[in-house]
């Protein structure tokens, strides 16, 4: 039996759908190479979290962001009709960056460091996979 791919949309789209079908709260699956959270709220909604580890880079060069799951990118929350922030500009290790839309469900990206956001490395609304880069981060001196 071949394992299960948890970054892949289309089974965290069933896993959620199951979920909000059975009436469950939620599931948590964690391994050694990273961590999925569906929680599901009591309108239907659901909120995923995924996260792997990731090794610390010196602190020197530009960081990028890359996707911690498939889905389509957006930079902005699609329920805001705020001006989309332009770059270069400072962001801290807990900011949102954007969003990963996996069906109706939401994955919020974070910065994870802190520092100068510089460039956006991937089109609005555009299907990326696990692993593609999203932004690049400098840090600051």
């Amino acid at each position: 039996m071949s394992a299960i791919d948890f970054s892949d949309p289309a089974i965290i789209a069933s896993l959620t759908e199951a979920l909000t079908a059975a009436g469950v709260d939620g599931l948590e699956i964690s391994r050694p190479d990273g961590q999925l959270r569906i929680v599901i709220s009591g309108e239907g909604g659901a909120r995923i979290s995924s996260t792997k580890p990731t090794p610390r880079a010196p602190r020197t060069g530009p960081v990028v962001v890359k996707a911690p799951i498939a889905g389509h990118f957006s930079v902005e929350h699609p329920a805001t009709s705020a001006a989309p922030q332009t770059l270069p500009r400072s962001v801290s290790d807990a900011d949102i960056l954007g969003f990963i839309r996996i069906g109706h469900v939401l994955l919020p990206l974070r910065a994870g460091r802190s520092g100068v956001l510089t460039k956006l490395l991937a089109e609005p609304g555009a299907l990326i996979g696990f692993g593609d880069p999203l932004f690049e981060i400098e840090f600051s001196s």
